[in-house]
């Protein structure tokens, strides 16, 4: 029977991203239906404060300054050492842009195989989207260690008992490369929060003209940064309203092909969604099918979010409503 480990990072603050805690609740599934203890389950952490994690048998960890940042030689480096001394067959591993670029090269150094952007995984079958959603592919590998990058979206259930730590030791190759910080968007004000509790989703509604004949887009502008400066939510657009750009007309100017959410961008997981100024078109309806709580702002009752896509569909001015919530959040903050 192969071996499972679930391997993960620290963020800056030494905790674990959501996705991350996502993954360890999916192996925990995944030991259940092979019939394995889920509590069983071996962890391989990285960075550079490791804190002990409850309801898992094991954990693998690596600490140290070296790993506090991303870094491919570093990661790579630790990840190799953990899944060595771990003598584990199967690696999970949750889909962040810093285990995307180091685990396929560390599958490569221990003879195995690595498969990215998978959305479900019963430790032998791997169940992932090709051609853009469309079609639905179910992969097996027979090579050992296999690495599976999951896009999981099962909520973490925190557990009892601590776990025994393993100190695993390193040896790094020369260093060619230092963190130098991060870099803010243009807009100045980060917009994509893959953590937050709320998605908002901005429509071409926006842009177009309004009750009194006129476009009123640095309004919207203004309406939707400070909704999200008060509540923390994640911005996402349909691609409809990305695309205006090249078509030579007024975009709110802090969007990009980023902040895309649908069959042709991103498939987000927060907790709650709530669209404006869209009318619910299947394309992009397809990029809300993990958001668990759905609800919409459209002045046509019977756009595309009534027929059953929506949880609750609000038939207003988006405008006139995130005007009042801007104001009611904003009382409420003070």
């Amino acid at each position: 029977m192969d071996t499972l480990l679930v391997l993960a990072h620290t963020e800056a603050d030494g905790t674990l991203s959501g996705a991350a805690l996502e993954v360890i609740e999916a192996a925990r599934s995944v030991t259940t239906r092979i019939g394995a203890d889920p509590n069983a389950l071996a962890v391989g952490l990285v960075g550079e404060k490791v804190r002990p994690l409850s309801g898992v048998a094991s954990v693998y960890a690596v600490e140290g300054p070296e790993f506090a940042a991303p870094r491919y030689a570093t990661d790579a480096a630790a990840a190799e050492a953990i899944c060595r001394a771990s003598s584990t067959s199967v690696v999970v591993a949750p889909g962040t842009s810093r285990w995307m670029r180091a685990l396929p090269g560390v599958a490569q150094r221990l003879n195995g195989r690595a498969d990215t952007h998978v959305m479900a995984f019963d430790g032998t079958r791997a169940t992932r989207w090709c051609y853009r959603q469309r079609i639905e592919a179910v992969l097996t590998r027979a090579e050992r260690p296999w690495f599976v990058l999951l896009d999981a979206g099962l909520p973490y259930q925190p557990r009892q008992g601590e776990p025994a730590i393993h100190r695993v030791s390193v040896n790094l190759p020369p260093l060619r490369t230092r963190f130098g910080g991060f870099v803010e968007t243009k807009s100045g004000q980060q917009t994509i929060r893959p953590d937050a509790d709320l998605l908002l989703v901005a429509g071409a509604g926006w842009t177009k003209k309004q009750k009194d004949g006129q476009t009123h887009v640095p309004e919207a502008a203004k309406l939707i940064l400070d909704f999200l400066a008060v509540t923390r939510a994640s911005l996402g657009s349909s691609k409809s309203l990305v695309d205006l750009s090249g078509e030579g007309q007024a975009v709110l100017p802090f969007l990009s092909h980023l902040n895309q959410v649908g069959q042709t961008g991103a498939t987000p997981r927060h907790p709650k969604g709530l669209s404006t100024c869209c009318h619910g078109e299947e394309p992009h309806v397809v990029g809300w099918r993990f958001i668990r709580e759905r609800r919409a702002i459209n002045l046509d009752p019977n756009c595309g979010w009534a027929r059953g896509k929506a949880d609750v569909l609000y038939v207003a001015d988006a405008f006139e409503v995130l005007a009042k919530l801007n104001e009611l959040l904003g009382a409420q903050s003070q």
